[in-house]
């Protein structure tokens, strides 16, 4: 209903503003065969059917994409593209004359209005998932082990919209899984324990003691008691796109693209990193001139450089306004001791050494933004894993130097995650998932949370 909602006022507000409360008509002339004209009220009943059904056409309401994951985005920006290539061809093959500031207006604002509909009713289904509804109840199946790594992956999430409300061992066990995962029996006993349990889906993680034959069976048991089948392969932080099934003689082969660091994505990542920093820093210009002002009250310099460790681990100097006093290095060695961050990180709530302004500026994570000179300069990116100081890549371990295959960002995954009150562990799992898994939607994505991260000032200090 929204969307039918949101098309109608794009298409027939477009009509309006173009060509207000005229009987415009519509002429399509092909090459003399036939002459025709239609009133632009029908021409915009016919256009919003189409683009209704072209949304349908691509699934952008599949129940499997809708409220977590840029899929539904991506469909809806992918069916709307397709309707517009429709019209431009039906123009060309029938020699319709569609007025040209009337797409150009439609076409955008439709686009717009569906992308905040579809992210409003996100919103909504995420704070109802949060209190409790609207959820699948799942029972995960399989080995202990991997059965449990399935079940903390989910948890992780928790409004993806599954609830883990039971596991079904090879073996059974009483010992919960994950933390507070009640183990229900073995897996002999499934069908039992799915009578007595109020579950609608069913996550078959691998184990080695179920056969072929007996998953078989079990789908065909589960299809009868319409309970959904969700086959967990052992695979973590990978992306949709990178995985592509591929059956093969029956079998539901799955094959796994590797991370693609260089061509013409990065390429395009480069682009845009050029254009919107050059365009952020012209806008900003004036705030500059009024931070730099105050910050020099002081006697200090207004900004700082800092020695950071960034693509293929080449060190360079980050740029930062100064947030703390003018000799805050010399000062660390005596607080060390008192470190509030993550293991790895050095952060304190309550650091001494900042000044009043700059710890405003550090709730909004002002004091970031000379690092868009950074990204003009290609030593960063805009979105990217935070880069390190020297003394921070001494501690990493081996799978962590992955990081530096990107280009580190201003900001990044998780930076929109919980920021400085994430573990070490989290941070890590993220930025490594960032680097094998981006993509430009998922780059607007997390410009979109940054700001909402931001403003609400979560995990800042």
């Amino acid at each position: 209903m929204t969307d039918a909602i949101v098309v109608v006022v794009a298409v027939f507000g477009a009509q309006f503003l173009r060509y207000g409360f005229d009987n415009e008509r519509l002429v399509i002339d092909s090459k003399k065969l036939f002459d025709i004209e239609i009133g632009y009220g029908i021409t915009s009943a016919m256009f919003v059917l189409g683009w209704l059904i072209t949304l349908s056409m691509f699934n952008t309401r599949d129940p499997k994409i809708i409220g977590s994951g840029s899929i539904e985005y991506r469909r809806v920006i992918d069916a709307t593209v397709r309707i517009f290539g429709a019209l431009a061809i039906v123009s060309l093959l029938f020699q319709v004359q569609f007025g040209r500031w009337y797409l150009l207006i439609a076409l955008p604002s439709g686009l717009v209005l569906l992308l905040l509909s579809r992210w409003a009713w996100r919103q909504w289904l995420r704070r109802r998932r949060l209190a409790g509804s609207h959820l699948h109840h799942a029972l995960v199946i399989g080995d202990r082990e991997k059965a449990s790594h399935v079940a903390e992956q989910i948890k992780r999430e928790p409004d993806c919209g599954i609830m883990i409300i039971g596991a079904v061992t090879t073996h059974g066990s009483d010992d919960p899984i994950a933390g507070d995962v009640p183990v229900l029996g073995r897996f002999d006993e499934v069908l039992n324990i799915l009578d007595r349990v109020d579950a609608d889906t069913v996550i078959l993680s691998t184990a080695d003691a179920i056969s072929p034959t007996q998953t078989r069976r079990f789908g065909w048991a589960l299809d009868e008691k319409r309970i959904d089948l969700i086959v967990a392969p052992a695979l973590t932080d990978i992306a949709g796109p990178r995985i592509h099934t591929r059956p093969v003689a029956g079998l539901p082969l799955i094959q796994v693209d590797y991370p693609a660091f260089s061509g013409r994505r990065r390429l395009t990542k480069r682009a845009f990193d050029l254009v919107t920093s050059a365009i952020a820093l012209t806008l900003l210009s004036p705030l500059f001139v009024l931070f730099i002002f105050f910050i020099r009250k002081d006697g200090g310099p207004a900004f700082f450089a800092q020695e950071r460790v960034g693509l293929n681990g080449k060190h360079f100097k980050m740029l930062k306004f100064r947030s703390m006093v003018a000799d805050a290095e010399d000062l660390l060695p005596g607080l060390l001791d008192s470190s509030e961050g993550n293991g790895v990180l050095f952060k304190m709530k309550s650091d001494p050494r900042v000044t009043s302004l700059g710890r405003f500026l550090r709730r909004y994570s002002l004091d970031e933004l000379p690092q868009l000179v950074n990204v003009l300069r290609g030593e960063m990116s805009l979105i990217g894993p935070r880069p390190p100081l020297a003394r921070e890549v001494e501690h990493y371990e081996e799978h962590v130097f992955r990081r530096f295959l990107v280009r580190p960002g201003l900001t990044g995954l998780w930076q929109v995650s919980g920021r400085s009150n994430l573990s070490w562990d989290d941070s890590i799992r993220l930025d490594l998932y960032y680097v094998e898994n981006w993509s430009l939607a998922g780059d607007f994505l997390i410009l979109w949370k940054t700001v909402r991260a931001v403003v609400g000032s979560d995990g800042a200090y």
